[in-house]
């Protein structure tokens, strides 16, 4: 150490000579994890259209051959998405007294989870669900109509019906959200209820009687009021089995 103190203090901040230089940082390796936050990534920013194996990869800073090793195709990813949101479900025990109450809420919390992220709802269409977060929250969907009665079979396709309505329904909802986000392009396509009302009321009388005499009814309500309306409805006429 040098004797002189301005010495010393220049040699206590100087880089020890011997030091190698700091080598690059290692990479994150890809893993199923990874690929599904960077899939959800891309649907939040951008929505499900733009989400393919390509951007995912571009996500994590590699390249699409980088994630074959984890997933077979784009479908997989739609099967880790829709079981990533499914995880975050609640399952009420299935009560008989209560039974179409609680459906209501599940399906109320997978909406709102298929709302935070534009269109993702799609990846639930016409998929054959292997996840098994996903099929936790079919069974217990599955639980709750036959603690209400309900024979399996009309379980099985009731589940079905609500499972579409509800894909469906987030769906169009997320649309509706993109135009408006888009107004100089699609402002044809999207009207506010004052102008709706207005277009209906302007009807000709001759042609469109009902929709001009009733376009207060036919636009009231919100999208949510019509969403527990839908499934209100199909619940209804589900029946406990007899015999």
């Amino acid at each position: 150490m040098p004797a002189d103190p301005r010495r010393r203090r220049a040699a206590r901040h100087a880089q020890p000579a011997t030091e190698a230089a700091a080598s690059a940082p290692r990479k994150k390796p890809i893993t199923v994890e990874r690929i599904t936050d960077a899939a959800l990534e891309v649907v939040a920013a951008e929505g499900y259209d733009a989400l393919t194996i390509r951007r995912v990869a571009a996500v994590l800073g590699t390249g699409p051959s980088s994630l074959y090793a984890h997933i077979v195709n784009k479908d997989d990813i739609d099967d880790l998405l829709i079981g990533r949101l499914y995880a975050e479900v609640v399952l009420p025990e299935p009560d008989p007294a209560a039974w179409r109450e609680q459906l209501l809420g599940v399906y109320t919390q997978i909406r709102d989870l298929y709302l935070e992220y534009p269109g993702v709802s799609r990846a639930a269409l016409a998929m054959v669900p292997t996840n098994l977060e996903t099929l936790r929250v079919g069974e217990g969907i599955l639980a709750i109509l036959l603690a209400g009665g309900v024979d399996p079979r009309t379980a099985g396709w009731a589940r079905d019906a609500m499972s579409l309505y509800v894909s469906a329904y987030a769906l169009e909802q997320s649309l509706v959200r993109q135009r408006r986000r888009h107004p100089d392009q699609d402002q044809e396509w999207v009207l506010s209820r004052e102008e709706l009302l207005d277009r209906f009321t302007a009807l000709p009388a001759e042609r469109f009687p009902q929709t001009r005499r009733h376009a207060a009814e036919l636009i009231s309500g919100t999208g949510h009021d019509r969403f527990e309306f839908a499934l209100g409805r199909l619940m209804t006429n589900l029946r406990p089995a007899t015999g």
